[in-house]
């Protein structure tokens, strides 16, 4: 039979589905991550009991075992000593003339909106090991960002 007659699938057409990305390297968190990660599990958990379509369904299992993963594979971050920048601390900042406090976090607790940034990210690698006073280099630039206070958890 030619090519042209015969009846391709609609799946054929789909694009592929992929597992949610898993960031590289360790999974630290912070205590309020690990508790975050904990409630998504629960939270997907019950959005799958409660879906009935199977396309929801199927895209809350995606979801769940990314879930699991980040909870199975979490470590608790190592913590920062006194007044030195870490996962957990939070870091009030002097960059391009502004001041803003952070909180360097995990990956998954990350909200940049909320001025929650994850360890891996540019400036919180910038500032990681450093101290209140100190000047650091960003964006190619030495003494880029001067850090005012650092405040670590107890």
């Amino acid at each position: 039979m030619s090519v042209a007659f015969r009846r391709e699938s609609d799946e054929e057409h789909l694009e592929p589905k992929f597992e949610l990305p898993i960031p590289p390297g360790p999974n630290w968190v912070t205590p309020r991550g690990a508790e975050l990660t904990r409630a998504k599990v629960a939270e997907v958990e019950a959005a799958l009991a409660a879906a009935a379509e199977e396309d929801e369904r199927t895209r809350l299992q995606r979801e769940l075992r990314y879930w699991n993963t980040r909870a199975a594979t979490a470590e608790p971050a190592p913590a920062p000593a006194e007044d030195e920048v870490g996962i957990g601390s939070v870091v009030t900042i002097r960059l391009h003339g502004q001041t803003r406090t952070l909180t360097i976090v995990g990956h998954d607790e990350a909200d940049p909106a909320q001025d929650r940034i994850a360890y891996a990210a540019p400036l919180a690698r910038a500032l990681i090991g450093a101290m209140a006073g100190e000047a650091v280099a960003f964006g190619g630039k030495a003494d880029a960002v001067e850090i005012l206070d650092v405040a670590n958890p107890a």
